[in-house]
């Protein structure tokens, strides 16, 4: 059987050191070649055609995604998107990435990304076609907030809606999306995300929470000049007298 061949793009010399002697470990993939930007690896897709591809989401200069959008559709191999951050997997996948691996991984993980990639090569009508990814891509692009997060849950990945969110709270290196059945984790940070949110739904009520507004029954006084907001579900969260009039204003614009 004739090894896939594999082009690995990440800025990142020991990532890339790392994703070559794995696939050099495993039978049936061949390292075919190393770019270090987006640039040079149009370049490689360009001259030459692989089977697969390791792409890293963030890179200077032109993103995974940008490669994905510039690329000779013909020449787009089946991709798995490598990136640290959780936040960039809905995109992943709505562009039909093969797979997603958050850094850092295992070999286990990885050896599963293979299997994924080996079940793509054994069934190529299953590859979208070009024009639909590209379709797919755009689509993605034209959104200017986020509406839905791919979450960690076990070993996986959970799909959770942001109308689902009735809180989020800052904990460490992650954020915490809290809805009525689960709390689960995402590997971002609370003003990165609340950058991406839509603002006429979401609000910060103090640094280490933000608010789905719909779920909000209430934002009553507490103690002098503290605030709580009181959501649907019974839970109090402090809002924070820098946040207070601006939920209030955001509150009334959407309730008005």
């Amino acid at each position: 059987m004739t090894a896939l061949r594999v082009l690995i793009v990440d800025d990142e010399p020991l990532a890339r050191r790392k994703l070559r002697r794995l696939i050099e470990a495993e039978s049936g993939f061949a390292c075919a070649g190393e770019c270090t930007n987006g640039e040079e690896a149009l370049e490689r897709l360009k001259a030459d055609r692989f089977d697969a591809m390791f792409l890293d989401v963030q890179m200077p200069g032109l993103s995974g995604f940008d490669v994905v959008e510039r690329a000779p559709a013909e020449r787009l191999p089946p991709i798995v998107f490598v990136t640290a951050f959780d936040r960039y997997a809905v995109k992943a996948f709505e562009i039909a990435a093969v797979d997603y691996l958050l850094k850092p991984f295992d070999r286990e993980r990885f050896q599963r990304a293979l299997q994924r990639l080996r079940e793509r090569a054994e069934a190529p009508g299953k590859r979208v076609a070009s024009e639909e990814l590209r379709a797919l891509l755009e689509a993605v692009g034209e959104r200017d907030t986020t509406d839905r997060f791919l979450a960690r849950k076990g070993d996986g990945f959970v799909t959770v809606r942001a109308d689902d969110v009735s809180w989020i709270e800052a904990q460490g290196n992650y954020v915490a999306l809290h809805t009525g059945a689960e709390s689960l984790l995402l590997r971002d940070t609370l003003s990165a995300l609340e950058r991406r949110l839509d603002p006429r739904r979401f609000a910060r009520a103090q640094r280490s929470a933000i608010v789905n507004l719909d779920q909000v029954a209430a934002l009553r006084p507490w103690q002098k000049d503290e605030h709580v907001v009181v959501l649907k579900n019974g839970v109090r969260i402090d809002v924070s007298p820098s946040f207070k009039d601006r939920i209030e204003a955001r509150l009334g614009a959407l309730r008005g």
